[in-house]
């Protein structure tokens, strides 16, 4: 049976948190055979496709965006008519009831950088582990769309939130690199969620503030992780960089193990955008 080859959970399939296996590795313009597919895979690839071409519309929106205006600010959220809103901007517009918690639809870490980092260009949501100020986006984001918020930390209550993304501008060589992926297989591949439930507890999650030292000690525990092949965040980007900037050709098993678990992890929809062309080159990494 082609669900046993699979070797994976139902729930996740339905969820959209996996891609069909390399032996059944179709892409976005490919036409299956419905004498091979069942009622059920073909369902489920569907549902796939039509994930990858929302993240597709995201990833688009932001690099035009981005290219066509100065976004100054490092956080912001776009709501599910595409507006795209500083965080800032949209704390204020949730204290006045002017925005829906409900309406949030993306959580946006957006840099401006000055020359080129091959780890923060090939890896965005890998470079996110080198905490500011002890937080980390997926942090910020997570908590926000379980309901939380701190005035300090860019968390604000944003519970329809679907999908985080990590956009890089590299004027100096006319690029930028975005990158989408569904926040809560995210979360889940990253065990974020049971992180939090250990430092909040259940009775912390009734309540809607999250302290700053709370925070700190969820970001403690996630950077701690060793994720990427035996491997934390940090000690990756490292291995990543000592591999193409010294060209310590040694690494290069341990580089692509580590890619592999980067693309397991967040399963990212990625989009390039040059800025001279306006062209767009895209990939389904997952």
């Amino acid at each position: 049976m082609l669900n046993e080859r699979w070797n994976i959970d139902k729930e996740e399939r339905r969820e959209g948190r996996v891609s069909l296996p390399k032996e059944w590795a179709f892409t976005l313009n490919t036409r299956w055979d419905t004498a091979v597919l069942s009622k059920e895979i073909r369902e489920e690839y569907v549902g796939l496709l039509k994930i990858r071409k929302e993240e597709r519309e995201i990833a688009k929106h932001l690099a035009q965006t981005s290219s066509n205006k100065r976004m100054r600010y490092l956080f912001y959220v776009m709501t599910k008519d595409k507006t795209i809103y500083d965080f800032s901007e949209y704390r204020d517009l949730l204290k006045s009831n002017r925005v829906s918690p409900n309406n949030a639809y993306v959580y946006l870490e957006n840099n401006y950088f000055v020359g080129y980092d091959l780890v923060s260009y090939l890896y965005p949501f890998l470079h996110q582990g080198v905490p500011l100020v002890h937080a980390i986006t997926l942090i910020n984001a997570y908590l926000s769309k379980l309901g939380f918020e701190n005035e300090f930390y860019p968390i604000a209550p944003a519970t329809g939130l679907k999908y985080i993304a990590m956009l890089y501008k590299y004027p100096d060589v006319d690029r930028i690199a975005v990158e989408v992926a569904d926040i809560d297989t995210v979360a889940t591949n990253t065990s974020l969620l049971a992180l939090i439930h250990n430092v909040l507890g259940t009775k912390r999650m009734t309540d809607d503030e999250v302290k700053d030292d709370e925070v700190k000690e969820i970001t403690s525990q996630f950077i701690s992780q060793k994720l990427f092949a035996g491997h934390t965040f940090i000690e990756a980007q490292d291995i990543i960089r000592e591999y193409y900037k010294n060209h310590n050709a040694s690494l290069a098993k341990e580089v692509e193990a580590i890619k592999e678990a980067y693309n397991r992890i967040f399963r990212q929809f990625r989009l390039e955008y040059d800025l001279n062309t306006k062209q767009f080159q895209g990939s389904d990494r997952s």
